[in-house]
Order: structure tokens, then sequence, then C-alpha cells
């Protein structure tokens, strides 16, 4: 086996599982491993996990690559990870209790107040990000009023990659893309703005030092390498957080493409150097420093296809038939005219933050009637996602002023050509879908192949790195159906139920 460091691994500490991924200089997995975790939900949409298990998936993971490919192979490790989860941790690292997640929706009232008493204009010129429950900034004021204890007994606010990073140099540092989905940066300055953590009774002394993407933050420590079988001294390499990272594993590094990664969440950024804040997206840092991805993120990407099928579609699992039930209503739905025969969705089946960052938002459905079956729902949740799709990314291209020419599509949805095709279709522009559905990951190892010295600089690691396969192409009558569904229907739909929608859950929310 050879000896010589050509490899890197890429670590994506996700929501349901550690995946680490061993990558050559071309971007080839060479071999890889995963371990899951736990999601626990004590109460309706809440959601928590072990911070213990986040390192022992990581360490599970690393040890199933390293038995394959060797650890002097390996020239460095960088990590991304599920963003604004946090865990608040002791002087040595320990979890004082679990780890709040991105996707839990507690601090609804929270939210409120800050607008009351900052103002979401304010936050979202600050921190490129209007008030929402998927950040930290608002469960970090929840614990100030539920758990005060909690805050009183905390060292420091850790971030996953913190978490990890710390467990593996002993050091307690994260990266500016990583820090900055929590809601606590100052985006000008790429740092934590104090002011901000002051203005709501946030001690600064309790956050980690912020370091820029791609540099070395600190190497493996004999206790780590005992952990992981990685080699004392192997290099650890600033991260991203999964969304910033899959636009650079999809080779997103300058104007005219944007990528948009079917996942969990559905998330679809672009890239600018300049820093726009504008409240029809959300902006964060670019793994690439210095630059910035305006970004959409809607928290129910296949989490609602994943949902409908469990609910609905639970009989179909049974069928004598080499195709799973997603397969089964894929073919269905593949038969129906776009619009889904007049049902319309709009999937804030986990609220929603751009364009409308309204905590109390609840998913929609439209067009009912009795000729509607399972397919027309199927459908009329990949269309939907699509528009939600459409709706935010016209507002990046009109806030920055770059037009998108074309999207380079990942994640799980991706999978689905019929997916794919509604895409182009109700965009009206061509859809690319990237040649590894692990883009997120391969992010994490562009960034750990240039702070290797593999190569020059970042956007020239993700260019050698990346490729792409199969693009779907608009048709053009299909697409003219879209565009008036899209304009004439679905840009109404939530505007005008939206203050129905917010007392609905305010009466019904259990607080």
């Amino acid at each position: 086996m050879s000896t010589s460091k050509d490899l890197v691994i890429g670590v994506d500490s996700s929501t349901t599982a550690c995946k680490a991924i061993a990558w050559d200089k071309h971007g080839k997995i060479i071999a890889q491993g995963r371990a899951t975790f736990d999601l626990i939900s004590p109460s309706p949409n809440w959601y928590e996990q072990s911070a213990n298990d986040w390192w022992k998936a990581f360490c599970a993971s690393i040890q199933d690559v390293v038995a394959q490919v060797g650890a002097q192979r390996i020239a460095a490790l960088c990590i991304t990870h599920q963003r604004e989860s946090f865990v608040p941790v002791d002087e040595n690292c320990r979890p004082i209790r679990n780890g709040i997640l991105w996707l839990d929706d507690r601090s609804r009232l929270q939210i409120e107040q800050l607008d009351r008493e900052i103002g979401s204009d304010k936050i979202q010129d600050l921190t490129g990000k209007g008030p929402s429950t998927k950040q930290s900034l608002p469960k970090l004021m929840w614990l100030q009023q539920h758990e005060p204890e909690v805050i009183q007994r905390t060292y420091k606010f850790m971030d996953v990659h913190a978490y990890l990073v710390y467990h593996l140099t002993g050091n307690w540092i994260t990266s500016t893309p990583s820090a900055d989905p929590m809601g606590l940066l100052d985006m000008r300055s790429g740092t934590w703005s104090t002011e901000l953590m002051q203005q709501v009774g946030l001690n600064p002394e309790q956050f980690v030092e912020i370091a820029p993407p791609g540099t070395i933050i600190g190497e493996v420590t004999e206790a780590a390498s005992q952990a992981t079988h990685l080699v004392a001294g192997t290099p650890i390499v600033a991260g991203a957080g999964d969304g910033q990272s899959a636009g650079l594993g999809a080779n997103i590094t300058g104007p005219g493409r944007a990528y948009l990664n079917l996942g969990t969440a559905m998330v679809s950024g672009a890239h600018s150097d300049e820093y726009v804040a504008s409240k029809a997206f959300r902006t964060l840092c670019s793994p690439i420093a210095g630059a910035f991805v305006p970004e959409e993120v809607l928290g129910g990407g296949t989490f609602t296809v994943s949902w409908f099928v469990d609910n609905f579609g639970p009989d179909m699992r049974g069928l004598s038939l080499p195709l799973s039930a997603e397969e089964v209503l894929e073919i269905a739905a593949a038969k129906l005219p776009p619009g889904s025969l007049g049902l319309m969705l709009v999937p804030y089946w986990n609220t929603v933050m751009p364009p409308y960052w309204d905590p109390a938002a609840t998913g929609i459905t439209i067009g009912w009637t009795g000729a509607h079956r399972r397919e027309h729902f199927y459908r009329a949740i990949l269309e939907g996602i699509a528009y939600e799709h459409r709706l935010t990314m016209e507002g990046v291209e009109k806030a920055t002023g770059q037009p998108i020419n074309e999207f380079i599509l990942m994640g799980g949805g991706s999978r689905s050509t019929l997916w794919c095709q509604i895409v182009a279709d109700i965009n009206g522009k061509k859809v690319t879908r990237a040649s590894t559905t692990e883009a997120t990951n391969l992010g994490a190892g562009i960034l750990a192949a240039y702070a290797a010295g593999w190569y020059g600089s970042v956007p020239e690691a993700a260019n050698a790195m990346t490729s792409t396969e199969r693009s779907f192409e608009p048709d053009g009558k299909t697409h003219a159906v879209y565009d008036r569904l899209f304009r004439e229907v679905y840009c109404d739909i939530f505007p005008a139920l939206q203050r129905s929608i917010d007392h609905l859950t305010r009466l019904t929310y259990d607080t």
C-alpha cells in the first residue's frame, strides 16, 4: 500500500449521520465510512441530539475509512456539518445538555422578542439573516428564559464543527462559515457581533475563536489519534456549514450558476464577491474566504417527501415490486400533467425563512377535488418545492444583479429524474446533476486539498475535483404552463393567507 499522502478526508456530520470520505486529487471517492445517531424529540417540533454521539459517529466513520486506505495516506481532514445546531459545554468540552438542532422550533416567541427589542431589519443588515427559529440566537435566548442554569454553567457554546475540532485538536476554534449560520456574526467584519450578543444578554467570552475557511486550525492529538486511528499531527482544516460546502462541491465559485441541494432541507445558493443583505434571501460567508453566498433555505426538502411517503404510503412498501414507495409514486406522478390537476402546495412543513421570515408559517395545499389521489399530492410536493426555489432565487438575481443561467443539483432528491425536470421546467433554466451526490462532503475535501497544498486556490481545487453529469433542459410548453401557475397563483397564496395561518399557529401552538 502506498504511504504517500495522496488522499484527504472530508467529513459530513449531518442531521442523521456522520459520513467520512477519502478523496483523491481528482475528486474521486476512494473509501468511505458512515455511522448514524439518534434524533431526540422531547416535545412536538423540538429536536435535540447527544453531542457525544456526534463524536462517537465521527470516530466510527473515520476508523472505517482509515481501515480501508491507511492513516499514512491522509494529507489533511476537513469537516462540514449541520448548521445552526449547537451544544453548551463545560471547561473540558463535556456537554451540559443535549445539543439543540437547526430544525427545532421552540423559540418562536423569542423571534417576536428580537423583532420588538432590536428589529428584524437591523439584524438582517448586520448578520445577513432575519431572525429565524433555525438559528442559534433565539434558542440561546430560550435557554436564558427556560434553563438559566445552563447558561450560567456554560464555558463555550459550540457549533458542530467547533465541537468536533476541539475533540480532534484540543483547540477552541471554528471557521467563519461554520459560525456564521448561528446568527451572531457581523458579516462585514467577519467577527462575532459583541454588540448583538450584549443586547440580548449573551457573554462574548462564551464563544470560540474564528478562523478563515481553508486554513489549518490544529493537528490531531495523541488522544484523538487513538480514538480515530488517524496519525497524530494530521492537519485539521477550517471547514464550512453543509449548505456552503455543497456549493463548493458543485463548483459554484463565480457568477452565472447556482447550486440546488435537494436534501433533508432544500438549500440553494449562488456566489457573490460583495456582501448584499436582503429579506429575499439570507447571506452567508462563503467557503472561499472573503466571498459570500446569497442562499435560500427551506426546512422541508426531502423531509416533506419522506413525511408524505411515511404517512400516506406505508402500504406501498408491501408491494411485490423491486421498487421503493417513492419510485412507485414517481412513476405515477410522472404520468400527470404539469400542475397536478389543479392541486398546489406551499411547502412550509418546517416554517419559512426567506422571503417571509415567518416562524409561524405552516404548509398549505389548495385545489383539492375528488379526482385527486396520492400521486397528485406527491407531484404537488415536488412542484411546490420547485416553485419556492424559483421565488427566492429570483430575489437573489434581482439583488445581486447577476443572472443565474444554470442550477447544479445534488442531494438525494437529485436522483429523481422527474424532480430534476420539474425544477428545469418551473425555472425555465438548465439543470445539471453534479457527478456525485456527496457534493457537500466533497466541498470539505476541496478545502482540505487546498490546505494540503495540492492547489493554489480554493476555486482551482474545486475546478479540478468536481464534474457534472446529465443535464435537463426546460420544455418550452411546460414552462409556459408553470410560469402562469407560478406568477398568477403560487406567488399570491401565502401572502393572502399569512394572517390567518399565523393566527391559527398562535391559537394552537403550545408555548
